[in-house]
């Protein structure tokens, strides 16, 4: 888990005492929402615990080809690359949309700039889950934009049909089509007017929706821009640990509600993926011993649109290829080098007796160190240990299971991230 420490000067003097208690009570103000995970035990697809793991790490790989589409110019979509997007969805909420309040399945994705929803009648959507479609015939506060809409001009590949704005998206063999609306919208307490979202008519190839996605990007359609007079552009989440039995965490909206004892890092914009929240991570501790991550692997670039994002719908983090090796070779001379395999993950262990050494990320103003439970995973028999990391290419991406029982603040008036300790279920 995430425990924080300023650092005294512009490097790191010491790592030798990391701590943080948990963060204090938070103030009963402020909406919250609920948050479930799509494999948690009430809703984990049928199959074994293994086919889940597998099933997460293709849906990380999809994940990643999105979040490398977010290229500026490309992307400023409500329903943005679609088989990437639609895969990995991991943490849900619920919303109301509409009059009288249709209530919604929507996953939060810090990485995406705007909502959408599959609405009823769509061709290809799923049928059977309850909670996924939205019905605009059944809402009397509905309405479509117009072709000349600001709305309709910040979207990618829009379409004009009888002076209403939609979006026709192909993405490899899939495509998602549908239209620009506008509505109420309910978190929790607070009710939002003329809410923009996309509502999704028609999805075909492998472009499939499990249900519709909350953006708290950076776009000018995000929650945290439509609503930034309600929430002030500042929002929290906690994530709880998949394998807890009632896996519940919250999603805090605005400044009121957030902790006051947290330590902060700097947000970054990078101009190459100017939705990404990124930070500036600079070294990588195994235990207490340096990994001797090659600095260009971290580094910041406005360019290639390098460095490091911090992700919802990525479940486990990946580092560009030399920063990773560098991270699995000193652990492994910890734990030694008698490693299997399984699924994507090339560093396990048989019966592991050994207690696994931490791993600390360094920012330029926090560290923040994680044991075990943030970063390994266990086979269905519990027989192996694996090393919950792997190779990427571009850019690093921390992911959900290392932010799991923590308070992760974001802060964008004042561009920066905070992250406390905190039990999430």
């Amino acid at each position: 888990m995430f425990k924080l420490k300023s650092m005294n000067t512009i490097f790191f003097l010491s790592l030798a005492v990391f701590s943080l208690g948990i963060a204090k009570g938070l103030p009963e103000q402020g909406p919250t929402l609920q948050i479930t995970h799509a494999y948690s035990s009430s809703s984990r697809p049928s199959g074994s615990w293994a086919e889940t793991l597998r099933q997460m790490q293709t849906d990380d790989e999809a994940r990643l080809k999105y979040l490398a589409s977010l290229t500026a110019g490309r992307s400023d979509v409500p329903v943005a690359n679609a088989r990437q997007i639609t895969q990995s969805q991991t943490y849900i909420v619920k919303a109301k949309i509409g009059t009288p309040p249709q209530t919604l399945l929507m996953a939060v994705d810090t990485s995406t700039d705007a909502a959408w929803v599959p609405c009823s009648g769509c061709a290809g959507c799923p049928t059977s889950a309850a909670g996924v479609f939205f019905n605009p015939s059944n809402s009397t506060s509905v309405k479509s934009l117009g072709c000349d809409a600001l709305q309709c001009r910040q979207v990618s590949n829009p379409t004009c049909q009888s002076n209403v704005c939609g979006f026709n998206l192909t993405t490899g063999g899939s495509a998602l089509a549908g239209s620009l609306l506008q509505d109420n919208v309910t978190l929790a307490v607070d009710a939002i007017s003329n809410y923009t979202f996309g509502c999704i008519q028609r999805a075909t190839g492998s472009a499939v929706p499990p249900q519709g996605v909350l953006g708290l990007g950076r776009g000018p359609l995000s929650l945290l821009n439509q609503a930034q007079d309600l929430y002030n552009r500042t929002f929290s989440y906690c994530l709880p640990a998949i394998t807890t039995s009632s896996f519940t965490g919250s999603l805090r909206l605005g400044p009121s509600a957030q902790p006051k004892n947290i330590k902060f890092t700097q947000l970054m914009t990078n101009p190459r993926r100017p939705s990404g929240y990124y930070v500036n991570l600079t070294a990588i501790f195994v235990g207490d011993k340096d990994a001797k991550v090659p600095p260009a692997a971290l580094a910041f670039n406005p360019v290639t649109g390098g460095g490091t994002v911090i992700d919802t719908g990525t479940t486990y983090t990946r580092l560009v290829t030399s920063a990773y090796l560098a991270v699995r070779d000193e652990y492994r001379r910890r734990m030694g080098n008698s490693t299997v395999s399984l699924g994507g993950f090339d560093t396990c262990y048989k019966n592991v007796v050994t207690k696994l050494p931490t791993l600390t990320f360094v920012f330029n103003t926090m560290n923040v160190t994680l044991p075990s439970e943030n970063f390994r995973v266990n086979s269905s028999t519990g027989g192996l240990t694996c090393l919950a990391m792997a190779a990427t290419t571009g850019f690093n991406v921390i992911g959900s299971l290392q932010q799991q029982n923590h308070r992760v603040l974001f802060d964008l008036p004042n561009s920066r991230l905070g992250v406390s300790r905190e039990s999430c279920s």
